[in-house]
């Protein structure tokens, strides 16, 4: 494999760097995404006065109450952050600035004969909390296309990794790269005021969602397609249909579904692992790459982003033990053999939701509607009627309900994208845009460092008057 081999002429022509240059003499405003730089520019005073007057009268006001389980059990339940852009609910799942995923997929626009959401719009409603019109998601999807070629150094870098190196630790490392590139980094240097941060660090965010999808498409390129080079950025093209053609992607219901997946697993409120460890970064200062990075290195643990894996290897392993054709019952005494043994059913489950995730049915009504009759689709809809019960019956589970991963994957293997270590990478690409937006939003309320009180279990037993 020529994982020393330099991206394609047509790419390597249009690489960038950013000229050092003073934070006077930087015109913010400039871009074609200056329409949406403006919408929020406009929303932010109003914001930051609403919090502040919120703060000064109910600032010593007590939220909930916090018990020694929360302490040990990972904060579960603890009222401990702001985030802006999405709220979860236990029961109706996840909301983006207010809106359900149905009513997203309603009206957030589309691609022309497309029937998903841009993630572009969804960009533009997690940072302003408006529904963009086609001609303002158009102008993001251009600014992403003119901003997606990456400087040599990180070319260099990434066709440079061995072909061992695991897909997300190649991902992390490009991002952390990139921080060349960070005009908040430059601007912080050079003394700007705080007041100014949120500018860079919006600029930044911009820029990072505009590379990712070259970062990504260099490290699929790399392992799995014999180090072919990605070619050059259409910039007539939205963010997720030149993300797939930079992957060797071509059929149309491929990138539909890449519109469907990046939109949907782009946000969920701040604390799941990747948005807290991005929001904890940026809380030093950190510039946006560093910070997403954080974000990207929790994404990889298996009990986060790369649960979807999890879920096809216990899912293959079925396949193989029971053959093709399954009954119920055979199902039923593979997930007992599963729980017997001390593992849990993969894609089931969630910290928060009490019910189905409705990424999930989402995913479902898409493979419903394009691959009813796959066997592996079939196969994950018979699992949603059996493991459910058999959980509610153990009495240990509160959420016996399939999560996002239970679905994601299936249709990855469906459109022939079988790598599964690879589909961390694409949760990652997502991401990035509901953490960048509620980085932005950090920045422009000016929450500061985060620095939460621990205690020792000593301290801890004579707080609560233990003996």
């Amino acid at each position: 494999m020529a994982l020393s081999k330099i991206f394609s002429a047509p790419l390597l022509s249009k690489v960038q760097h950013v000229a050092p240059v003073s934070v006077c003499s930087r015109l913010m405003s400039s871009g074609p995404d200056s329409e949406l730089r403006a919408a929020l520019a406009a929303k932010i005073p109003a914001m930051q006065n609403e919090v502040k007057e919120f703060r000064k009268q109910y600032g010593a006001t007590k939220v909930g109450e916090i018990t020694v389980d929360m302490m040990y059990g990972g904060m579960r339940g603890m009222k401990g952050l702001v985030t802006e852009t999405s709220v979860l609910d236990p029961e109706e799942g996840i909301r983006f600035r207010g809106y359900s995923i149905p009513e997203c997929q309603k009206l957030l626009p589309r691609a022309a004969g497309g029937e998903e959401p841009l993630p572009e719009g969804l960009f533009w409603l997690l940072l302003t909390g408006e529904v963009p019109t086609e001609a303002q998601v158009k102008s993001v999807s251009k600014e992403w296309a003119d901003r997606a070629d990456l400087p040599s150094h990180v070319v260099t870098m990434l066709n440079n990794f061995p072909a061992n190196l695991h897909p997300m630790s190649q991902f992390s490392a490009a991002i952390t790269a990139l921080n060349s590139e960070s005009t908040f980094a430059r601007a912080y240097s050079e003394g700007v005021h705080k007041s100014k941060y949120w500018e860079y660090c919006y600029d930044d965010a911009i820029a990072l969602i505009a590379k990712l999808p070259t970062v990504a498409a260099t490290i699929y390129r790399n392992l799995y397609r014999d180090g072919s080079g990605i070619g050059a950025i259409n910039p007539d093209l939205d963010w997720s249909a030149n993300f797939c053609r930079m992957l060797g992607y071509e059929d149309s219901q491929f990138t539909e579904l890449m519109r469907l997946y990046l939109t949907i697993h782009s946000d969920h409120e701040g604390g799941n692992v990747s948005a807290h460890a991005t929001h904890l970064v940026g809380s030093a200062l950190s510039d946006p790459y560093l910070s997403f990075a954080a974000g990207m290195n929790g994404l990889a643990g298996p009990l986060h982003g790369l649960a979807n894996q999890e879920v096809l290897v216990w899912v293959t392993r079925l396949r193989q033990e029971l053959g093709g054709d399954v009954t119920k019952e055979q199902l039923k005494e593979f997930i007992f053999k599963t729980l017997k043994s001390g593992q849990v059913v993969p894609g089931y489950g969630h910290a928060v939701l009490r019910k189905t995730d409705p990424r999930y049915t989402c995913q479902r009504e898409f493979a419903l509607k394009h691959l009813p009759d796959d066997p592996l689709f079939k196969l994950v809809g018979q699992l949603y009627e059996v493991v459910p019960p058999i959980l509610m019956d153990t009495g240990k589970v509160k959420n016996p309900w399939p999560n996002v991963d239970a679905h994601s994957g299936v249709l990855l293997q469906y459109y022939k994208m079988t790598e599964m270590s690879y589909y961390t990478v694409l949760f990652g690409v997502s991401r990035a845009l509901g953490v960048m937006a509620s980085l932005v939003w950090d920045r422009a309320l000016g929450l500061p460092l985060e620095r939460p009180k621990s205690m020792s279990t000593e301290g801890l037993k004579k707080l609560v008057g233990a003996a």
